[in-house]
């Protein structure tokens, strides 16, 4: 699960994903559990809900270069695209609003561009998270 973000701006409505994988992280006890893995850059916890195994990932990097990051830890721990889920922020939905989306393009957004781009695939299921027009 990639949380996607500029990890610089933490806070911001466009790193939304990152801070879903906080709360994700304090709702599965391993918020203390984050270790920096230099390897994908990226901050990285593990974590077991309902049977299954997690890879959390924040990348370290700017939003446009997050697919960097999660092609890395696909690597890393053996993973196809139809097994990451991406977290990102969504200007054309309300605030607080959200949506999985299966595959499909980019719509625009620069971090699951980068991620498409970097996998060779766009397979992702996506969270889709409301952030509204500033």
């Amino acid at each position: 699960v990639a949380g996607l973000g500029n990890y610089g701006l933490r806070g911001t409505r466009h790193s939304v994903g990152m801070a879903v994988l906080d709360r994700l992280a304090r709702q599965l006890a391993v918020a203390e559990g984050w270790r920096v893995d230099r390897r994908c850059c990226a901050d990285v916890a593990l974590a077991t809900a309902h049977g299954l195994e997690l890879v959390l990932l924040k990348p370290r990097r700017f939003m446009n270069l997050n697919g960097l990051s999660v092609a890395s830890a696909a690597e890393i721990y053996n993973l196809g695209p139809e097994d990451i889920y991406l977290v990102h922020d969504d200007l054309d939905k309300a605030l607080g609003k959200v949506a999985i989306k299966l595959g499909g393009s980019a719509r625009g957004h620069n971090g699951v561009q980068s991620c498409i781009s970097a996998l060779h695939s766009s397979e992702m299921t996506r969270l889709r998270v409301g952030i509204g027009r500033p």
